[in-house]
C-alpha cells in the first residue's frame, strides 16, 4: 500500500466507565502507581475530568495504594535482583512514586538488609567465569566490568570499593575508581 493510503485512524477515546474498566484491567495485570495509571489514563480518557474520579474510587475500593505499592515493588527488586537502594529509589520515581514515599518505603524494606552481604552476593551471581573470581578480578578489564555493574545495580560507590577490596587480589587497581573526596568532609574539617 503507498503511504498516503496508510493513514492511522484516532482511536476512540473511552468513557467514565470504559475508563474505570480499563483501569482495573491494567491494574488485574499488574501493579501501578498512581502517577503510572494517571499517565496512562490520560491518553485513553473521553473527558479528563473522568480520570480523577476513576483515580479516586480505586482508592476507595483499595486497589489502588502508593505505600503499598512502593514496599511491594522495593521487596521485590530486593529479593529478585538483589538490587541496592539507590537503583530501587531510581526505578520508583520512573514508576512515578513520590520522592518521599519511595525513600520511606526502600528505608523500610532495606533496614535490616546488610549491604556488604548483598554486594557480595550480588558480586557472585553477575560476575561470571570458570576461575576462581579472586582471579577474574586481577583483570583490570574484570575488574571495572564488576565496578560499573555494582553502580548500575544501585550501590554505594565507596561500598562497592570496599567489597571489591575484599575479594580482589590486586587490591592497587581499585585505588583508580575511588571518588575525589568533597571539599568540606569531615576530614578537611579535622
Amino acid at each position: 500500500m503507498p503511504q498516503a493510503a496508510r493513514r492511522s485512524v484516532p482511536k476512540p477515546r473511552l468513557s467514565a466507565q470504559a475508563l474505570w474498566e480499563y483501569a482495573v484491567k491494567a491494574l488485574a495485570v499488574r501493579a501501578h502507581s498512581t502517577g503510572e495509571l494517571r499517565r496512562k489514563l490520560t491518553v485513553k480518557a473521553e473527558n479528563s475530568g473522568d480520570i480523577e474520579a476513576v483515580i479516586q474510587r480505586l482508592y476507595d475500593y483499595g486497589y489502588l495504594n502508593d505505600r503499598r505499592f512502593a514496599e511491594s515493588y522495593a521487596g521485590a527488586r530486593l529479593d529478585n535482583q538483589g538490587f541496592g537502594k539507590t537503583r530501587v529509589l531510581r526505578d520508583l520515581r520512573e514508576r512515578k512514586v513520590s520522592s518521599d514515599l519511595a525513600a520511606q518505603a526502600v528505608s523500610k524494606i532495606y533496614e535490616k538488609v546488610d549491604e556488604k552481604d548483598l554486594i557480595e552476593s550480588y558480586i557472585r551471581r553477575k560476575i561470571r567465569t570458570k576461575k576462581p573470581l579472586a582471579e577474574a578480578l586481577a583483570e583490570p578489564a574484570q575488574l571495572a566490568s564488576a565496578y560499573r555493574k555494582l553502580i548500575r545495580a544501585g550501590f554505594e560507590g565507596s561500598s562497592v570499593i570496599r567489597a571489591l577490596k575484599r575479594i580482589a587480589k590486586r587490591q592497587d587497581l581499585l585505588d583508580d575508581f575511588e571518588p575525589p573526596e568533597e571539599e568540606g568532609t569531615e576530614k578537611d574539617l579535622a
